[in-house]
């Protein structure tokens, strides 16, 4: 117990008060300047009554902390890809997949300047145009001694290109995939690529909330694992439900998938599990969720360890897989990826299995830092680029992960790293975990930082970590 609290009891407890154990719990779970001055207080309003008993409620009422019930709690979804899922069967589906990538994002590209001067690959043969552009997804790129190439494949063909001293860097950080327009310097049979320029996000004006309100973001709990940091969690829902200056605010929480462990998703997974059931997983997850207070808005989406399709995009987590969060009022089971407004502010969530394959394919991406790679997804407007990799891709019609509507903050979980950062106005938030570092993750050297709410004010965009590892 802090000195200062225990010296204003002290007073109290020789002044004939009986103190309530919640206000202990309150006092010491607080910062509160002067407690001394607020006992005193609320001891001399008491006296007056003759009453010698100091309550929790009591407390509470002094410091201004009950429930403010006329705070403004409007969310509205503007994209869950669950709806839109059609799973067309083998090639078919994926030669749509990749034509609706294409035309999105050249959509994208044609509001730049550049785009006036925009052939088709298959339109600059034999040409002798000059400041031509072309635009396409990347096929192959080769960086070897002092060997810099580019092969770009468009809906009329292919183009390999020499890539000039200018460009080399953007070169290095490309994605496969991906969609870039590169600036076309022909000389008879010799091509150069002068200039690279991806979709890229816009300089950004966020939204605000007119309001004081926070959202917690989370991602990875992991529950059923015996990594699971239950004794955490609770404590964080405990906070939650308190009188906590901050969690008084708190009127929305959104967790960006792995909600539990699940069953066989890994090699002799069931040697980590408490829980071995999918079942037994949620029903626990459904009795924690419930704890969180009706008036707090709970938006949860799936990750690659949550049950139903693994393949992004991946629907919501099935209402018969998990019927008792489906049914709670105040939780809305979304797709991965969604976005939602909330009080007026854009936020992006998506699980993050694509960092994966960005860390393992573009050279100087680390899982330590999870932003730098949620930065160049942004770059590439695209939240799974890369294909053929480890992240698996459903053969949809239309291509539901790219970046068309731009956000005011992109949330993302997966590597189990909390880390902040800011591009183009855009606040870059991974939320960690709530798992301890697995054995898996300690024979690779991934450090996890778990245990980390990250709480976001909406009306001023300042983002608060409150750690319950401490």
């Amino acid at each position: 117990m802090k000195r200062d609290v225990r010296v204003a009891l002290d007073y109290a407890f020789k002044k004939g008060f009986q103190i309530h154990p919640e206000v202990i719990e309150i006092l010491g779970g607080m910062e509160i300047e002067n407690v001394d001055k607020v006992l005193k207080d609320i001891m001399q309003e008491k006296l007056r009554d003759g009453d010698f008993h100091i309550s929790g409620s009591d407390l509470v009422r002094y410091l201004g902390l009950e429930i403010d019930e006329d705070i403004p709690t409007k969310h509205e979804i503007l994209f869950d890809c669950t709806a839109r899922l059609t799973m067309p069967v083998g090639v078919e589906g994926f030669s749509s997949l990749f034509k609706s990538r294409f035309k999105k994002l050249k959509s994208i590209m044609e509001q730049r300047p550049e785009s006036k001067n925009l052939r088709n690959i298959s339109n600059i043969q034999g040409t002798s145009e000059k400041d031509i552009y072309i635009c396409g997804l990347v096929n192959e790129k080769t960086i070897k001694d002092n060997t810099f190439k580019l092969t770009l494949e468009d809906m009329t063909g292919t183009i390999e290109g020499f890539v000039a001293e200018p460009a080399r860097e953007t070169l290095k950080g490309l994605f496969l995939d991906q969609f870039v327009m590169v600036k076309v310097d022909r000389r008879g049979d010799d091509i150069r690529f002068i200039e690279i320029i991806q979709p890229d996000i816009p300089l950004h004006t966020s939204n605000h909330a007119d309001n004081e309100v926070y959202a917690v973001l989370l991602s990875d709990l992991h529950i059923g694992s015996k990594y699971f940091m239950e004794r955490e969690f609770r404590e964080f829902l405990d906070w939650l439900a308190s009188p906590d200056s901050y969690a008084l605010k708190v009127r929305f929480v959104l967790v960006a998938g792995d909600i539990i462990d699940g069953v066989g998703v890994f090699p002799n997974q069931d040697k980590e599990l408490v829980e071995k059931t999918t079942h037994k997983q949620l029903e626990k997850a459904s009795e924690l969720f419930s704890l969180i207070p009706d008036y707090i808005k709970v938006f949860i989406s799936p990750g690659n360890h949550d049950p139903g399709r693994r393949a992004l995009p991946q629907p919501a987590i099935p209402r018969d897989s998990a019927p008792n969060l489906w049914n709670k009022k105040n939780i809305f089971m979304l797709g991965n990826p969604a976005l939602l407004s909330i009080n007026s502010v854009k936020i992006l969530m998506f699980h993050g299995q694509s960092i994966d394959d960005i860390v393992k394919g573009v050279t100087g991406m680390e899982y330590s830092h999870p932003a730098d790679v949620m930065k160049g997804i942004l770059r590439v407007r695209h939240l799974s680029p890369i294909f053929g990799s480890q992240t698996p891709i459903a053969p949809e019609n239309e291509d539901l992960l790219v970046i068309e509507d731009i956000p005011d903050v992109f949330h993302a979980g997966h590597v189990h790293v909390t880390e902040l950062d800011v591009y183009k106005g855009i606040k870059v938030i991974n939320s960690g975990a709530w798992q301890r570092q697995t054995p898996f993750q300690l024979s690779v050297g991934q450090i996890p930082t778990p245990g980390i709410a990250v709480l976001f004010n909406l009306k001023t965009h300042q983002i608060l970590l409150r750690n319950f590892l401490e």
